[in-house]
């Protein structure tokens, strides 16, 4: 705008522009960051999921969603990454803007890789913070309910008698279903139980029901309507403990296997560069769902136990586990990939 004569400026438009330039220089490093989080999220949020639909992580996943957004009134959606056991997902995710707009539902397959795999696409230790822990389930060794096997022994002892004939459907390699197929192999010496391999649980426990396999080694909740049904018969689970739904299932250390406990646990992740702000609202928000008691019932009904953990107990379990899995693997002489 021209000046009209020679006013000098006043001392208070003098402040303003210099306010003004000193705004503009800050907006990006502080302001801008400032007001954007006042609003977070302004836009959907994505949580990635490294498997395919149907499986534990996927249904976690989508109940937590659908949650997030009923109490938060904000968008939430899921998007389903599966592949190279899990590797491309969390890959993806820790490559994202980290701008609180990406998280990642990693299941214990992000500790494990660490150790099972000589590249993976992100630094286990470096790339990810916690938000929160989600939820836990034992995992089932799962037989269709007209083999005659009714115990793990009885199902060994088939597999050895007619060891061309037994294969076993289990979720991506590095996932602890898949692990523990493996201990057992090891452990019962049965080398010839194949282990077939698909991109997520839910695709695992239907090659089961279509009897392209005659066992499947998986978490509870993709196989738990069809136990309740009658379709699938547990043999086993891998708990501490019996769980609550299935009193008369023993868990494998009953059934004769010592220290032969896993799990699939889920863990909300964001990437490390995500600002603390938005970590701090998806740590709140996410443990306020979980402590609700439809949400545990809900969670309960599909197989799993509520574990409402903030940031630091999440990440704290993570990293331990990259320790605890390396030493399991060493041991069952697990090849790395």
């Amino acid at each position: 705008m021209k000046s009209t004569g020679h006013s000098m400026p006043t001392r208070r438009t003098i402040i303003k522009g210099a306010g003004a330039m000193a705004a503009g220089l800050a907006a990006p490093a502080f302001l801008r960051v400032r007001s954007a989080y006042a609003a977070y999220p302004d836009r959907p949020v994505k949580i990635v999921v490294a498997n395919t639909p149907g499986g534990p992580s996927d249904l976690v996943a989508r109940m937590i969603s659908a949650a997030l957004q009923q109490s938060t009134g904000k968008t939430f959606i899921v998007e389903n990454i599966g592949g190279a056991g899990g590797n491309i997902g969390m890959g993806a995710a820790a490559r994202s803007e980290g701008d609180g707009y990406t998280v990642l539902l990693a299941t214990n397959a992000y500790s494990v890789n660490a150790s099972l795999y000589n590249k993976i696409p992100y630094d286990a230790h470096k790339d990810f913070v916690g938000v929160s822990e989600l939820a836990t389930s034992p995992n089932t060794f799962v037989v269709k309910s007209d083999l005659s096997a009714k115990t793990m022994k009885d199902f060994v002892a088939l597999a050895r008698s007619n060891p061309e004939k037994f294969n076993c459907a289990t979720p991506p390699i590095g996932t602890t279903p898949q692990i523990q197929l493996e201990v057992l192999k090891l452990r019962e010496k049965l080398p010839k139980l194949e282990d077939v391999v698909f991109k997520g649980g839910g695709d695992a426990l239907q090659a089961l029901l279509s009897g392209t396999v005659q066992l499947s080694s998986g978490s509870l909740p993709p196989a738990a309507p069809h136990i309740k049904a009658g379709t699938l018969r547990c043999l086993a689970v891998t708990g501490e403990t019996r769980w609550p739904d299935m009193p008369d299932v023993p868990t494998m250390e009953e059934a004769g296997y010592k220290d032969f406990v896993f799990a699939t646990d889920t863990v909300l992740l964001a990437p490390a560069k995500t600002p603390p702000e938005a970590v701090k609202w998806l740590e709140k928000e996410t443990l306020k769902v979980l402590d609700t008691s439809d949400m545990k019932e809900k969670l309960f009904k599909a197989g799993f136990q509520v574990r409402a953990k903030g940031a630091d107990a999440a990440w704290a379990r993570v990293t331990k586990e990259i320790d605890l899995f390396k030493s399991i693997i060493d041991q069952a002489g697990i090849q790395k990939l």
